[in-house]
């Protein structure tokens, strides 16, 4: 492919990243938050978790909507929404209300750009050339998010909480004008009249949860993004916490500076996963990591007071492990899914995964205020259990179903 030929990719990449820049500011500034506006735990982890409940609610509209009108319209109406979240947690944000609000109206945003960001893609690049890019797409979702969290440990601490805000609405505005200026249009395909049916398919995902195999890789996809997503969710809060916990030397960086930094490592596991799976067998390869990253959260949770070069060890390790049946359960269900089913199986997929997003920060908050707070060390223990239980029943389920369905 020539340069010329790839300049979409590069633009759609950079803006990927830029769309992306508030997406992690309010998980880095958490345990500032919490305390300012003086919210429980389970209170702190809803705000997290209603990002997901407005990309949820609004994903399957952004992206019926790529077949009907221009793709870069939809884009950029994400990236104004995307960035009136950001500034409105700059401007307005004062409570756990407005914090909901504002989280949720950024959750619209993103879906309105993540995925049809996609489209524009795929619309652009074909042949061999294009599952490698999807593949880097979808990737530097994690790029995205670290230099979100980078952000806003560095502009805080300088300049206040709601700088580092409105300075991540810089971004998807940047995003915006990128999209617009540099992506040329294509004639929209004119697909079937928008309904509730085109929306929520119900019928052909019903025949989706009805193939064993589409069905597994399905739940095992939000389980999966329960764990990661709240444990992204709270790490800043934790290393704050473990920070606490050091008699000697402290953490040599911010926790937000090593929250991105841990983030950025962890996105190269997702692709070396999916390549263990292939020589060993992707539903052996899922079940083994998944019960490593759920008794590695507990072992990480335990550690909290343990001299700081274990600790980032640790997190590290963890966050690999949650990271790398990723890329193995999407390839899976491209691979089970019936050709005739294979769009609604990934909507499907992608609805369920992000419903547990949505559900693991608001599990881990729960579970550290019912564990006694953030102060207690229990707690911590119990909310990396909560967000890592269904991947420690994972193999057990797995093993009655084999039982019960011989192949």
């Amino acid at each position: 492919m020539s340069a010329p030929g790839r300049t979409p990719v590069y633009v759609l990449l950079a803006a990927h990243i830029c769309s992306m820049l508030g997406f992690s500011t309010y998980a880095a500034l958490l345990p500032e938050l919490r305390d300012a506006w003086r919210m429980s735990n389970a209170q702190a982890g809803i705000v997290s978790g209603m990002f997901f409940a407005g990309y949820i609610g609004t994903v399957s509209l952004w992206t019926s909507l790529t077949d009907r009108i221009d793709a870069r319209r939809v884009y950029v109406a994400g990236a104004v929404l995307s960035a009136a979240g950001s500034a409105g947690f700059g401007w307005v944000a004062n409570s756990f209300a407005s914090a909901v609000l504002f989280q949720m109206l950024l959750g619209v945003g993103i879906a309105a750009t993540y995925m049809p960001g996609l489209r524009l893609l795929s619309d652009r690049i074909g042949g061999p050339s294009q599952s490698r890019y999807v593949a880097f797409y979808t990737s530097f979702f994690g790029i995205g998010t670290a230099l979100s969290l980078a952000m806003a440990g560095l502009i805080s601490p300088a300049s206040g909480w709601r700088a580092a805000f409105l300075a991540s609405a810089i971004g998807p505005l940047v995003a915006g004008a990128l999209v617009l200026l540099l992506i040329m249009p294509l004639p929209p395909r004119g697909g079937e009249r928008l309904s509730l049916r085109t929306l929520f398919p119900l019928g052909a995902w019903q025949q989706v949860l009805h193939d064993r195999a589409s069905a597994g890789y399905t739940l095992g996809y939000a389980v999966h993004c329960l764990e990661l997503f709240g444990s992204r969710g709270w790490m800043v809060a934790f290393l704050a916490y473990a920070a606490s916990l050091q008699a000697g030397d402290a953490f040599p960086w911010p926790a937000a500076a090593i929250a991105a930094v841990v983030n950025l490592l962890a996105v190269p596991a997702s692709i070396v996963g999916n390549e263990v799976a292939l020589r060993i067998g992707r539903r052996r390869w899922i079940l083994l990591v998944m019960a490593a990253s759920g008794t590695g959260g507990i072992v990480l949770g335990a550690a909290a007071s343990a001299p700081w070069p274990l600790v980032l060890a640790l997190l590290i390790g963890y966050s690999m492990l949650v990271m790398a049946e990723s890329g193995t359960l999407t390839a899976g269900l491209v691979a089970a899914a019936p050709a005739q089913l294979r769009g609604a199986a990934m909507g499907l997929y992608s609805l369920t995964g992000f419903a547990g997003g949505l559900a693991g920060p608001v599990l881990f908050g729960a579970a550290l205020d019912i564990a006694g707070g953030a102060a207690a060390r229990v707690a911590w223990i119990a909310g990396y259990a909560a967000i890592g239980a269904g991947c420690l029943a994972a193999p057990i389920v797995a093993r009655i179903g084999t039982h019960r369905h011989p192949s």
